[in-house]
């Protein structure tokens, strides 16, 4: 593997691509805004003219987009990743989405002689910028192995999970459970402020205790500040919150806490938090 691809240059993509470069590969780039690109073409990326040029002359290209539609397009866009993969070339879609849009989009890289791999992260910014990510992969094992140099610069851990949907089951459980504590978190500091607690002891009671955890502590300082830098937008919590709900559907899962919170999290929406952080679900809870 000696030139990759990357697609995406959002909140996590454009660190994940430079930790790239930083780890000596030849890197090439495409974003939807060409001018989001800058900072890594002075770091020595070249860039594509369409997700289908970058594929054609990139071993691996990985992609980080924002949801299923986004991923769909630049797949099979008139100049998708499509157009340029064959010949064992591989696509490892990093972004958080349905299992059924990653076996579509697994299945027609595989038709065109691709090889495939879903990675969705957990993680936000900094461990993006940190190279801390844990990366959840599934798909072509070869591509897996393969791509395992790259996953180290990107992530602390990379677990492969077997067949193209597991990925993003793990992915979407393991946010449910972040946004439903999130969600909760909140209410709890709501309860505490509306019968005159001070907040900063709730937050030192939480962190000397069993339910301490790194979440509560980084974000508790944002909200005590109603401050709420975005390290993983508000509206991609949402969106995640719906994807969950619709997969307990298919299984017949009942999702009764994640159902609410969800509600919460459109409200927040409504309210025009969506480009905050998912913190920013204070402002409805409190």
């Amino acid at each position: 593997m000696r030139k990759i691809g990357f697609i995406g240059m959002g909140i996590m993509g454009k660190p994940m691509a430079m930790n790239l470069i930083a780890g000596g590969w030849e890197v090439v780039v495409w974003n939807r805004h060409p001018e989001k690109c800058k900072e890594l073409l002075q770091k020595g990326a070249r860039m594509a003219e369409s997700p289908g040029a970058l594929a054609a002359q990139c071993d691996v290209t990985f992609a980080m987009l924002a949801d299923p539609n986004a991923c769909l397009e630049v797949c099979f866009g008139a100049e998708g990743v499509l157009a340029g993969i064959g010949e064992g070339r591989g696509y490892v879609d990093m972004s958080t989405v349905d299992p059924h849009t990653s076996r579509r989009i697994g299945e027609a890289v595989a038709a065109r002689g691709g090889r495939f791999l879903e990675a969705p992260v957990s993680g936000s910014r900094k461990p993006a910028e940190e190279g801390t990510l844990i990366i959840m992969a599934a798909g072509d094992r070869s591509l897996f192995d393969e791509v395992g140099p790259a996953f180290a610069k990107m992530g602390k851990m990379a677990l492969y999970l077997g067949d193209v949907g597991k990925g993003a089951q793990m992915k979407l459980c393991v946010n449910l459970i972040m946004g439903d504590m999130m969600a909760s978190f909140c209410e709890g500091l709501a309860l505490a402020s509306r019968v005159g607690l001070n907040l900063q002891e709730v937050l030192s009671v939480l962190d000397g205790g069993a339910m301490s955890n790194p979440m509560f502590r980084l974000k508790g300082a944002s909200i005590l500040a109603e401050n709420f830098p975005v390290a993983f937008p508000l509206k991609h919590m949402q969106k995640d919150l719906r994807l969950a709900l619709l997969l307990g559907d298919e299984v017949g899962k009942p999702l009764v806490t994640t159902a609410v919170v969800n509600e919460l999290f459109k409200k927040a929406r409504e309210k025009g938090l969506g480009d905050l952080d998912f913190s920013a679900i204070w402002q409805v809870v409190k």
